[in-house]
């Protein structure tokens, strides 16, 4: 029984300010907690402080710590988050297919090979940014696979198939630009960062993902009554009236920027769209009314979760954030493939 089925439409307010305060939580977790511990009232002071100039008394180490590094990273894995559970629902959507995912369909492993073919191999000649080489990346690894499914006699399930030789593929070549241009220093710091690392996040960070994140919820959120007929199969979207191609543009489009955003900025983190998305339609139900903005919390919390797992499940070191979600990620990975194993 999903949630709109127990409590109906009335109490939809006090879900979504539930949900806010969820959040809000996680964000405050987000910066309390970390190698080095930090107190509520140093935080609040730290706060008070930026914000309204209130005078009061802080170290200036643990308020630098606050505000300019764990205040944006949390911020940063909440859009995060956010952007790639959003992106699992949309292409859960157009491929009818709940093991669709940016990570699976080869999007995330080219956004990885355009933003490391820009800092590596200089594509672009210094004009191209790291986001701009990454969405360019995730557009041709989703073009690809795209033709690559359609070659194969088309179908979701040739799509997932051909996702993982599509990631398969970008992936190598990643290794190969690295392997040929990057320094010992250079090849080990972006090992590092295609695992997942949110430790060089900073304010102008923010800027970026915070806005994509909002602008894929937006636009997912115009987009609901279509994606509800497409989860019907494309025959039905046309014959609701649905403008298929144009939708199919914007929602392929915004998932592809958002993914490449944020690989750009912390790597390329796996499962989280797959998951998620799939954890928040069996307590919801499928419609995309509520299912769009749950993902999208959930998806935020779960991101900040595993950052502050990451600081501390290894005494004085920082484990990289796509190691937890794949630790989480692969269990649920399996437990969707039993569950659609059963269905009849």
């Amino acid at each position: 029984m999903t949630v709109a089925a127990t409590f109906g439409p009335r109490p939809a307010l006090w879900l979504g300010l539930l949900g806010a305060a969820a959040l809000g939580l996680a964000i405050l977790a987000g910066v309390v907690i970390g190698e080095t511990p930090l107190p509520l009232p140093t935080v609040a002071a730290t706060f008070a402080n930026r914000m309204w100039d209130a005078g009061l008394a802080v170290d200036p180490i643990e308020a630098g710590i606050v505000w300019n590094y764990r205040l944006p990273r949390t911020l940063v894995a909440a859009a995060c988050g956010a952007g790639l559970a959003l992106s699992g629902v949309v292409l859960q959507s157009l491929v009818r297919n709940a093991l669709a995912d940016p990570y699976l369909l080869g999007v995330s492993a080219g956004a990885s090979t355009g933003a490391v073919a820009v800092a590596i191999l200089g594509v672009g000649g210094g004009l191209v940014g790291l986001s701009a080489g990454a969405f360019g990346g995730a557009l041709l690894a989703f073009a690809l696979v795209a033709l690559l499914a359609r070659a194969a006699g088309g179908g979701s399930a040739t799509l997932v198939l051909a996702g993982i030789a599509g990631s398969q593929l970008f992936n190598a070549l990643t290794s190969f630009f690295i392997a040929r241009s990057a320094s010992a220093e250079q090849a080990r710091g972006i090992m590092f960062w295609l695992l997942g690392n949110l430790s060089g996040v900073r304010w102008p960070d923010v800027t970026l993902a915070l806005p994509a994140a909002l602008a894929g919820l937006l636009l997912c959120l115009w987009h609901i009554r279509a994606m509800d007929a497409f989860s019907f199969g494309t025959q039905s979207a046309k014959a609701l009236g649905v403008p298929v191609r144009r939708v199919q543009a914007v929602l392929i489009g915004i998932t592809t920027l958002m993914t490449a955003v944020m690989v750009s900025l912390v790597g390329s983190i796996g499962f989280v769209g797959l998951v998620v998305p799939h954890a928040v339609r069996l307590v919801v139900g499928p419609r995309h009314g509520a299912l769009v903005p749950w993902a999208a919390l959930a998806g935020a919390i779960f991101l900040i979760a595993a950052d502050v797992v990451s600081r501390m499940l290894i005494a004085g070191q920082v484990v990289p954030i796509g190691v937890v979600t794949a630790l989480v990620g692969a269990p649920g990975f399996a437990l969707i493939l039993i569950r659609n194993r059963r269905r009849p």
